[in-house]
C-alpha cells in the first residue's frame, strides 16, 4: 500500500480541503462508532501490551515495540510479537523477526492463540489500538513531536484515525522528540492518569555519513522527520527525496538514484525502506543504523514490568 501525506494534514487549522472532506470524516467517525460498538472485546490469559497510534504512521510505533521486547524478554519473559500479515508491511515485520518470533494475521484474535499455543507468554501488537476485538492489558499511544496530531482532524480531512479523546483507552503515551508542555496539558485533561515519556533516536553508524554528502531517500509517513534527525546529527544532507510510505522501489528508481550516487554523493535511507530494496540496491545504498533511547528508562522499565 503506496500512501503519500497529503500537505494540509499537518497545517494547523482549516483548509479548503479539509472543510470539503469533513463529511467524509463524519462517516469515518459514525462507522468507527459502530464497529466498535458491535464487537466483543477477547480477554486473554497472558499479558497483552499494544503499542499504537491515532496518528496515521510515522509515529515510532515499531521501534517502540522493539525496545519493549527487550525489556519484556529481559525479565525472564517469552514474548512474542503480533503483527497484521499484510505485504506492504513486509518491512516493519522484517525488523520485528530479527529480534523475536512474529505471529502474522489478518486476525489478530488468531494470531495471539497460535503465539500462546506455542508457549509464549507476552503478546506485543505493533499497531492494532483499534483493534476493539481484543482486550489489551496496557496501550501505549506513540507520537512524534514534529507532528503530533497534525491539524486535529479524522482522516480523510485530517490525520487521526481517531479522536484525541481515545486517550482515554490509554495508559501511556511516548512522544519521540522535543518536549511540549502544551500538549502533555491537553492529553492531561483528558486522561489525568496517563504517564507520559519522550524518546529520540541515536545514530548507531554515525561515522559512516560524517564528512560525507549524502542523499537521502525514504518511503515512509513522515520522511521529513529522517531528513530532520540527519541534519540534527550534522550530516551534511544535499538532497532529499521522499516517496510514499511502504514504497516498493522499482529497477527505474534505482537508476534515477545510482545517477545521483555518481555525483560523489553518499545514498542513505532508513532501515525500514532497507528492507524493500533488492540485493542490487542493497549493495549501492546505506541505511541509517538507530537505535530509540528513552528518557527516564528505568521508570519506563518498571511500568512495563508492573504489567506482565
Amino acid at each position: 500500500m503506496n500512501f503519500k501525506k497529503p500537505k494540509f494534514w499537518d497545517h494547523s487549522g482549516l483548509s479548503f480541503w479539509s472543510i470539503i472532506l469533513y463529511p467524509f470524516s463524519l462517516l469515518f467517525l459514525v462507522t468507527s462508532l459502530v464497529i466498535r460498538l458491535l464487537k466483543t472485546q477477547k480477554k486473554f490469559p497472558i499479558p497483552v501490551i499494544c503499542v499504537g497510534n491515532i496518528y496515521l504512521g510515522g509515529t515510532g510505533k515499531t521501534p517502540l515495540a522493539l525496545e519493549i521486547f527487550k525489556i519484556v524478554k529481559s525479565s525472564g519473559k517469552n514474548p512474542g510479537f503480533i503483527k497484521k500479515g499484510y505485504d506492504y508491511l513486509y518491512d516493519e515485520i522484517q525488523m520485528l523477526e530479527k529480534i523475536g518470533k512474529t505471529y502474522l494475521n489478518k486476525n489478530r484474535k488468531e494470531a495471539i492463540s497460535e503465539l500462546i499455543s506455542l508457549k509464549h507468554d507476552v503478546a506485543i501488537l505493533d499497531d492494532g489500538f483499534q483493534d476493539f476485538s481484543i482486550k489489551k492489558d496496557f496501550s501505549i499511544l506513540c507520537f512524534n513531536s514534529n507532528q503530533l496530531i497534525g491539524n486535529g482532524f479524522l482522516i480523510p480531512s485530517g490525520p487521526l484515525r481517531q479522536t484525541l479523546q481515545s486517550i482515554k483507552q490509554a495508559e501511556c503515551v511516548v512522544i519521540n522528540g522535543t518536549k511540549n508542555l502544551e500538549f502533555e496539558d491537553k492529553i492531561k485533561k483528558i486522561n489525568k492518569n496517563i504517564k507520559i515519556f519522550y524518546s529520540k533516536y541515536k545514530i548507531k553508524n554515525l561515522d559512516k555519513f560524517k564528512n560525507k554528502k549524502v542523499l537521502a531517500f525514504a518511503g515512509i509517513g513522515n520522511p521529513s522527520n529522517f531528513f530532520e534527525l540527519l541534519k540534527k546529527n550534522n550530516i551534511n544532507v544535499k538532497e532529499t527525496i521522499s516517496y510514499p510510505d511502504h514504497y516498493n522501489y522499482s529497477e527505474e528508481d534505482y537508476g534515477f538514484l545510482i545517477k545521483k550516487k555518481e555525483q560523489d554523493v553518499l545514498l542513505a535511507t532508513t532501515e525500514k525502506d532497507y528492507y524493500r530494496l533488492n540485493e542490487k540496491m542493497k549493495e549501492s545504498f546505506d541505511y541509517v543504523d538507530v537505535d530509540l533511547e528513552i528518557d527516564n528508562k528505568n521508570e519506563f522499565i518498571n511500568l512495563i514490568n508492573s504489567k506482565l
